[in-house]
């Protein structure tokens, strides 16, 4: 598999793609207006201790306080450094309010949450991590072999600082003993540095920064296994090659320079960063998913679309989950989802099928970093599974919730806005003294009003007793209508009607007459010009002069 990352370098955001064999497959976006929390550490102060929570507040000089749960505020006990506790001990006995205590952001403030923060301070390097309240020793799960994981534990032992621990990250395997040495000491160099600085200036206060988005990705991401890492900005590819140098001299000759206009759109990740936001996801065999995030959970939703097959349906069914799976682990990380996640595979009638579609997943799920749990199937043919929630899906970093539908994802249809809005005219017609009422609509509600032939608008005249004009507005969101009396006739002529006798518009034609079709429909605003001898002209842009105003429509003529 040809594997590589691609960094656009702009001026407000740093982009990360990493490609598998040209697929995108996941995606980071550093803004610099905002920054990422996950990994930085604060001297804070408790605010509040929750006991019916079991958990506290506290304050790290966020908007949000910063939330503290007992587990994650426990002193370890015993040298496996996991904790010893049982289930007894209360957060009030470790903590009490307008307490110091030394945190390390883990979850970022998403939506309404604020982030949650840890005492158990852990410091990544290169090849390990570093935990300098536990003593533990851990090995990557992702070594298998069983020398290499015993080899790498002694040297663990060896090297690791009294009363800390170390977990030993994926990239060491087949690693020196100098290169991990380094690592552990530039590692708790720099937990002492932290130290040193919890102990002055103010609480709270910020007393350790995680790197930026591209010095974390050559620690993190940029592996032996990456095949080519190609930037778009001098200045930062030089920066890379600083770091490589004391870092990873090996790594170097992977790294390239592409000064390019949009490095993203000549790569084709612009189109599926776009396509990793719709709820529509096609797959090559012709059915697709819909992926509906929710609060608590996202529903992954398996269908055969356009796909027919060629055999038979158990065929059909099995080639499309089987598709389905390989894209589904795709875009868990490419849109970097989290928390709970429930897959309705199209029903499967064959046992040997089943397992068939789990394995698969399973295998592509191996590719993702983030820790991914696949929990089986339900009673009702569901795969449970969760994934790790670290920071914002890519949906939250680059989209808001609608602020019409307010993230319903609907809004109302123009038959229930047109019967609202057709008894507040009513409402208002009886209060106001004014002859005159002006409607401004979204087109399709103004024609609901407006009825067929003006029938609709005719009988609301008669039941209110005003005259009453509708004009239909593309700039009218389709929920609100706007309603207003006017007085003067003055007023009137200035607010109802778009278009005066004897003026000469450009129109486009855009339909032709229902009944007289040799006449062409064109619209102002919302407002119909009946346009003789145009019903051939359809799609065309003409030249028109307007000879005669009615109240919901005028008539014009052909300028020659």
């Amino acid at each position: 598999m040809f594997k590589e990352i691609v960094i656009n370098a702009g001026e407000e955001e740093t982009r990360v793609a990493v490609l598998e064999d040209r697929v995108l497959v996941e995606m980071y976006i550093e803004r610099s207006f905002q920054q990422r929390l996950v990994g930085n550490i604060f001297r804070g102060r408790v605010e509040n201790v929750l006991p019916g929570m079991q958990a506290a507040f506290v304050d790290i000089g966020l908007d949000k306080n910063a939330f503290l749960y007992v587990e994650d505020a426990l002193p370890p006990r015993g040298g496996d450094g996991f904790h010893h506790h049982g289930l007894g001990t209360s957060i009030t006995d470790i903590l009490k309010k307008g307490q110091d205590v030394i945190v390390q952001i883990v979850k970022e403030p998403i939506g309404t949450k604020g982030p949650r923060v840890t005492t158990h301070v852990t410091l990544p390097g290169r090849y390990v991590v570093l935990m300098p309240t536990m003593d533990y020793i851990g090995i990557s799960r992702r070594i298998e072999q069983e020398r290499e994981r015993e080899r790498l534990k002694e040297l663990a032992a060896r090297l690791k600082p009294e009363g800390m621990g170390l977990i030993v990250r994926t990239v060491a395997e087949g690693v020196e003993e100098e290169d991990f040495a380094q690592d552990v000491h530039m590692l708790t160099r720099l937990w002492r540095k932290i130290l040193h600085r919890a102990g002055q200036g103010p609480v709270p206060n910020l007393i350790h920064r995680d790197l930026e988005l591209i010095q974390r990705i050559l620690r993190d991401v940029f592996t032996e296994d990456v095949d080519r890492l190609t930037v778009d900005s001098r200045s930062e590819y030089e920066k890379i090659m600083e770091l490589l140098d004391i870092t990873s001299p090996k790594l170097k000759y992977k790294v390239f320079l592409e000064e390019r206009e949009n490095i993203f759109q000549d790569y084709g990740i612009e189109q599926e960063i776009e396509r990793a936001l719709k709820r529509k996801v096609w797959l090559k065999c012709g059915g697709y998913l819909v992926i509906d995030q929710a609060e608590a959970l996202t529903v992954i939703d398996v269908n055969t679309g356009k796909y027919v097959g060629s055999t038979n349906l158990e065929d059909t069914v099995l080639k499309t989950n089987l598709d389905a799976a390989v894209e589904i682990a795709r875009q868990l990380r490419l849109r970097n989802i989290g928390g709970i996640i429930i897959i309705d595979f199209i029903d499967m009638q064959q046992e040997g099928h089943r397992r068939q579609v789990l394995k698969v997943l399973e295998e592509e799920i191996k590719k993702d970093k983030t820790r991914t749990n696949i929990l089986g199937i339900t009673q009702l043919g569901l795969v449970e599974m969760t994934r790790k929630k670290v920071r914002p899906s890519l949906s939250e970093v680059l989209q808001r919730p609608c602020p019409y539908c307010e993230g319903r994802g609907k809004v109302l249809s123009e038959e229930t806005v047109g019967i609202h809005f057709k008894n507040r005219i009513i409402e208002l017609a009886r209060r106001t003294s004014a002859d005159t009422i002006l409607v401004e609509a979204h087109p399709l509600v103004a024609a609901r009003l407006i009825g067929s032939g003006g029938v609709n608008l005719r009988e609301l005249e008669q039941k209110t007793g005003k005259n009453l004009y509708i004009r239909g507005s593309q700039g009218q969101h389709i929920e609100s209508v706007s309603i207003r009396p006017l007085y003067s006739k003055e007023e009137v002529i200035a607010h109802t009607l778009p278009v005066k006798p004897g003026q000469v518009l450009e129109v486009k034609v855009e339909e032709p007459h229902i009944s007289n079709t040799n006449d062409g429909i064109a619209r102002i605003d919302g407002f119909i010009l009946d346009i003789e001898g145009a019903g051939s002209l359809v799609g065309e842009t003409v030249p028109v002069e307007v000879s005669k105003v009615y109240r919901t429509y005028a008539r014009a003529r052909l300028v020659k």
